[in-house]
């Protein structure tokens, strides 16, 4: 006796369906330093936001955001920054010192 069982595709953009569930999303993968999981969250959080409407506050088409926030993307700052600032974000640097950079020549 066999059963039939449906798989569906795991879409992300879909659970997260409340600013503090985007933050701490974006936040893990921040922290996590990997472009590509900051690339594919930052594109997770603009599908759940709506792709057409960041594309339109972008200035962005949809495909070019689809394209540079996907797992592979590789957007330019330029892209990255629009995106951010249009989700409510903004970049900033902390300082990350350790020894090594500590004893680097300025």
């Amino acid at each position: 006796m066999s059963k039939n069982v449906t798989v569906s595709k795991w879409d992300t953009a879909e659970f997260l369906d409340s600013h503090e569930d985007m933050n701490a999303y974006l936040q893990v993968a921040f922290e996590s330093g990997d472009t590509r999981q900051i690339t594919k969250a930052l594109g997770n959080v603009a599908k759940a936001r709506g792709m057409m409407d960041i594309a339109k506050q972008t200035g962005l088409t949809r495909e070019h955001l689809y394209t540079s926030l996907s797992e592979n993307g590789n957007p330019t700052l330029q892209t990255l920054t629009a995106i951010v600032n249009t989700l409510g974000y903004q970049l900033t640097i902390i300082p990350n010192y350790t020894e090594k950079h500590a004893t680097a020549s300025l």
